[in-house]
């Protein structure tokens, strides 16, 4: 088993990564159940997922109660947060238990959320089930739900007890889901390791195509990198986990023109911010523009989309900037982008001209 560690003091926990480790997930819970009754919210997709955990857990002599959710991003909602407050509640959580939060990202959100305002706070484990959640949205504590207003909007910072990660569970991930989850992966490499950007260029492919060692050693990487980030700015408040939200910022826009549905993934939409990121520093004269081809190009040849063409995206430059004026980043009128020097050299920029952003758009038309 690889142990990846979240330092974060008398927050700190343990990323466990392992192939098969769902169906041995009562031996790593069964400390933290304190002959309790676990919940665990999932979603109608997963139910033979559920099924080998609950049969772990009782195999472990832990009871559990399953919560199952419909599946999709408009999950994240307030309605879905308070049922799913209520029926805890039904439940008699108390604040030393522990919810078992079983899915992918709109799972680990809501569920985290959920756990972060129950009675003031109470305990959960992270069981992500998709290659997106398993690499970023399962490790550092960000929570939230969306609202009318944009994505994550409202939430809290929430660290989980545990998070325990079986690459064995993305088999039965449909393809377009795993490439989704793919974008995650290579903005590691594209934030501040150029080397990890090649061995995604080399890798990719069998890496998508299911074969076990380069998807254990890309979650591997991926959560080591996004620990040690977040071991050094848990909030978000010295700028460098701010570089985490590589392709965020456009990406979020797209995804809220697109209404948050299944048009545009939430890894779709990153990938497309990513490429319009790296295209925008090479307008600006930061980074080489074979360098932002490079990335377009990487992206594509993995199925993923390159810009607003590609993400089925015909809005306004103006339609889209005004998304973006909801960012939770915002601060004194100003929005920090993630701009890039070059493959490896991302950095935050809060001088960035929104007009220009908008002009820059429409170029992309």
């Amino acid at each position: 088993m690889n142990t990846v560690p979240v330092a974060l003091g008398d927050r700190s926990y343990d990323v466990r990564i392992e192939a098969g480790l769902l169906a041995r997930a009562g031996e790593a819970l069964a400390a933290l159940a304190r002959g309790r009754t676990m919940p665990i919210v999932t979603d109608e997709n997963l139910l033979p997922h559920l099924a080998t955990l609950q049969a772990s857990l009782t195999g472990a002599g832990i009871a559990s109660e399953a919560i199952i959710l419909p599946p999709g991003e408009s999950t994240k909602s307030w309605a879905q947060l308070e049922a799913l407050t209520d029926r805890l509640l039904d439940l008699g959580v108390e604040r030393s238990d522990h919810v078992i939060a079983l899915g992918g990202g709109v799972i680990g959100d809501l569920v985290g959320f959920a756990s972060a305002i129950l009675k003031r706070g109470c305990n959960f484990v992270q069981i992500p089930t998709t290659l997106l959640a398993q690499v970023d949205s399962s490790v550092g504590g960000k929570t939230a739900i969306n609202s009318g207003a944009g994505k994550n909007l409202i939430g809290a910072f929430h660290q989980p007890a545990l998070a325990l990660i079986d690459p064995q569970v993305l088999d039965t991930l449909p393809p377009r889901q795993l490439r989704a989850g793919y974008a995650e992966v290579v903005k590691y490499g594209l934030i501040d390791d150029f080397a990890f950007f090649e061995w995604c260029e080399a890798n990719a492919a069998a890496l998508l195509s299911g074969d076990s060692q380069p998807r254990e050693y890309a979650i591997s990487h991926s959560v080591a990198a996004k620990a040690r980030i977040v071991g050094e700015d848990e909030r978000e408040t010295t700028g460098k986990r701010a570089l985490l939200n590589l392709g965020h910022t456009f990406g979020h826009a797209l995804e809220a023109e697109t209404g948050f549905s299944d048009r545009l993934l939430h890894g779709e939409g990153v990938a497309a911010g990513m490429a319009l990121a790296f295209a925008y520093s090479a307008r600006l004269g930061l980074c080489p523009g074979q360098e932002a081809e490079r990335v377009a190009a990487h992206l594509r040849a993995v199925g993923l989309p390159d810009g607003l063409a590609a993400a089925g995206i015909a809005a306004s430059g103006a339609r889209l900037v005004e998304h973006m004026l909801h960012d939770k980043k915002m601060a004194a009128g100003t929005l920090p982008f993630l701009l890039a020097r070059g493959i490896g050299k991302t950095f935050l920029d809060k001088t960035v001209d929104l007009k220009d952003v908008e002009a820059f758009l429409d170029e992309q038309r």
